[in-house]
C-alpha cells in the first residue's frame, strides 16, 4: 500500500502529452543525481543533458514506461522503460557510441553496453524480446516512502499482461540495487567500479559511497 502521503498519487502509463513534463522531472532529479552521471559530473541539478533527453525519449516511446502522479498533475515518480530486441539492439547502440562526441557519456554508455553484450540474457532463456527498466527516478519531495518499489511493480504487470518472459535492469547504484532485490530479481552479472580501469589502469569512475558497483539484474516473469 501506499503511504498516507501518497494517497493522492495514481500510476499510468507516461504517453506523449507528458514527455516534455517527464524529461523536466528527470533534469531535477536522475540527469544529476544518478551516480555514474554524477561521478563524471555530465550535467547540473535543474540543467538538461541532450543525448540523455534523446535516450529518454525514445525510451518513452515504446510506450511501456509509468509514472506516479498526483491530482494536481505533479510528477512524482517515473520507470522509464523499453523493449529490447535480441542484442542486436545493444550492438547497434554500441556502434553508435562511436559517432558521439561526449566523451563522459561515451564512457557511462559504453560500460553498460559492453556488460550486456558478455551476459547475453537473449541465449540464456531462449527469448527474442526482454523488458527493460532503463530509469528509476523519484522526486526528492516523495522519497522515503516506497514509491519506487510501486514504481517497479507497475512496470512488472505490464510486462506480465505484454507476455514477456524476462525482465532486466541494469542497477547502477545501492538503493536501486535494494528495490529490485525485494522484488525477486537475481544478479546476472557485477562490476566494481574501483576495479573498472582505463587502458593506463586508472579506475574510470569514481564513485561516491554507498554505490560500490554495476549489477546487471534480472526477473523470469512467465
Amino acid at each position: 500500500m501506499l503511504s498516507s502521503k501518497q494517497h493522492n498519487l495514481h500510476m499510468e502509463i507516461i504517453t506523449s502529452k507528458y514527455y516534455n513534463d517527464v524529461i523536466g522531472h528527470l533534469k531535477e532529479t536522475f540527469f544529476a543525481d544518478e551516480p555514474l552521471n554524477k561521478a563524471v559530473h555530465l550535467t547540473d541539478p535543474g540543467q538538461g543533458h541532450s543525448l540523455l533527453e534523446l535516450h529518454s525519449l525514445s525510451t518513452l516511446k515504446d510506450n511501456v514506461s509509468v509514472m506516479a502522479i498526483s491530482q494536481e498533475g505533479k510528477i512524482a515518480g517515473v520507470a522509464l522503460n523499453g523493449i529490447l530486441h535480441g542484442n542486436c539492439d545493444i550492438e547497434k547502440s554500441l556502434d553508435k557510441l562511436n559517432d558521439i562526441d561526449d566523451e563522459n557519456f561515451k564512457k557511462i554508455f559504453k560500460l553498460l553496453y559492453e556488460q550486456n553484450l558478455r551476459i547475453n540474457l537473449f541465449k540464456q532463456f531462449d527469448v527474442d524480446r526482454i523488458f527493460e527498466i532503463r530509469i528509476l527516478s523519484v522526486d526528492s519531495k516523495f522519497r522515503g516512502q516506497g514509491l519506487a518499489k510501486k514504481l517497479m511493480e507497475k512496470s512488472e504487470e505490464i510486462a506480465v499482461e505484454m507476455g514477456f518472459q524476462i525482465m532486466k535492469t541494469d542497477a547502477t547504484g545501492a538503493f536501486s540495487q535494494r528495490v529490485v532485490s525485494s522484488l525477486g530479481f537475481i544478479t546476472k552479472s557485477e562490476i566494481k567500479y574501483s576495479e573498472y580501469l582505463d587502458g593506463d589502469g586508472d579506475q574510470i569512475f569514481v564513485v561516491e559511497p554507498p554505490h560500490e558497483k554495476l549489477k546487471i539484474m534480472y526477473k523470469v516473469i512467465n
